[in-house]
Parts: C-alpha cells; sequence; structure tokens
C-alpha cells in the first residue's frame, strides 16, 4: 500500500478538552501527522518548536484566549490558522479573523466539511508567486500581469476598485475576509467604517462575474462577518 501523501504534513491541535482532542486525533490522525496541545502557552511553544504546517485552534483555553493566541503568531508565522469554538457570535468571528485566523467552524462539525477547510488552507500556504501570474477557477480566468479577467471567455470590463477587491479575494481564496480587512486593504484606514461602499462594489462585482447572483458560485458572503472567494 503506497503511502498518504499527506502523512508527513503536521497539524497541530489546540483544545483543552480532551475528547476534542481525541475526535481530531481520529479524524485527522490517517491523513496527517497530529501534535496536541493544551492552552496557548503550549500552543506558542509548539509551533515555534515543531513548525506545523496548520494549527487548528479553540478560542476558550484556560490560560488565554485563542484570538490572543492567533495574533501572538501572526508577529512572526503565517502558519495557517483555523479555529474552532461553540462560540458563534459574529463579533468573535470578525475578532478572530481579523487577529489572523484563516478560517472559523462553529462546533459542532463534521469531519469532511473541516477537511475541506484544511485542504484549502493548506492549498493556499503552498501556492508560488509564479503560479499566481494566472488564477483559474472553474470559468473564472485572471491574467494579474495584463490585469484582464474573463468568464467563459468573455472579456469582463471591471473598475479599478472592483478589479481591487477580486484581486484581494483571490489572493487569499478560500480564506475569510472581514469587511474591516478588505475595507483596510482596499480603501486604506480612513475608509473602516464604510462598509456600505465594500457592499456596493462586491454586489457590482458580482453581477459582471456570477451567473446567478442570488447563487453566486464564486464571491461567497459569510453573513455579518464578510467575503470568501470560493474555490471549485
Amino acid at each position: 500500500m503506497s503511502a498518504n501523501p499527506d502523512s508527513s504534513l503536521k497539524i497541530l491541535v489546540v483544545d483543552d478538552e480532551r475528547p476534542i482532542r481525541r475526535f481530531l486525533n481520529a479524524s485527522l490522525g490517517n491523513r496527517y501527522t497530529i501534535l496536541e496541545a493544551e492552552n496557548g502557552g503550549d500552543a506558542i511553544q509548539s509551533t515555534a518548536v515543531n513548525h506545523p504546517d496548520l494549527v487548528i485552534l479553540d478560542l476558550g483555553l484556560p490560560d488565554m484566549d485563542g484570538t490572543e493566541v492567533t495574533q501572538r503568531l501572526r508577529e512572526w508565522t503565517d502558519v495557517p490558522v483555523i479555529v474552532i469554538s461553540v462560540r458563534d457570535s459574529e463579533e468573535d468571528k470578525v475578532a478572530a479573523l481579523d487577529a489572523g485566523a484563516d478560517d472559523y467552524l462553529t462546533k459542532p462539525f463534521g469531519t469532511s466539511e473541516l477537511l475541506a477547510r484544511i485542504r484549502v488552507a493548506l492549498r493556499h500556504s503552498n501556492k508560488t508567486e509564479s503560479e499566481s501570474a494566472i488564477y483559474q477557477n472553474n470559468g473564472l480566468i485572471i491574467d494579474f500581469i495584463k490585469r484582464e479577467v474573463r468568464v467563459e471567455d468573455r472579456l469582463i470590463t471591471l473598475t479599478p476598485t472592483e478589479y481591487n477587491i477580486l484581486k484581494i479575494l483571490v489572493t487569499h481564496a478560500g480564506k475569510v475576509l472581514t469587511h474591516h480587512q478588505l475595507i483596510k486593504e482596499v480603501w486604506g484606514g480612513n475608509y473602516e467604517a464604510d462598509s456600505h461602499l465594500l457592499r456596493v462594489n462586491v454586489s457590482n462585482l458580482r453581477r459582471k462575474i456570477e451567473t446567478d447572483t442570488l447563487k453566486p458560485q464564486y464571491i461567497i458572503t459569510e453573513p455579518g462577518v464578510g467575503y470568501r472567494l470560493k474555490e471549485t
């Protein structure tokens, strides 16, 4: 039997509940090498020592909040972080994502959904600059050198703002970007409170690239949080 090609990838599971760590070990252990930590301090130390390829992080840790762990990790590493938590409020999700988390799953969650989020996060972290010159996602093709956007071979005319929004979403494809993150990257800090401006531009962008704006296949809304470019 051939070896699992992902078995050399290390995932650090950070959760103070032993049953959760046991469940994740059983669910992911046949695909990845699983490391464990029970608190934030151990998570930071294990990341520094073991260099995991991805961190699965609970927010409710005994020594510090998972959002603080994410902030401290982001000071020196770009390792993908997927937050898992029983907290399902928009405020908690936005805070974790603004701190630098790549994704957020609310407990309880399905193994297949978690595996899909892991694959997207790992795929994005392994992309190189040369691979990003041309982006293709189903019928959507973007040539970043020529600044051309095509959908099903149709050349799409975008405003500079619409193009910048799409480029940022593609650069972070599969990752949830909060309203705050998108506004800051597109317009800068002076527009951080103007979420209406973002919604208008995303709506216009959708009309140009989506076949059905009511059932978008590319730009997915995360209610109350932000947007995600879905990779197919």
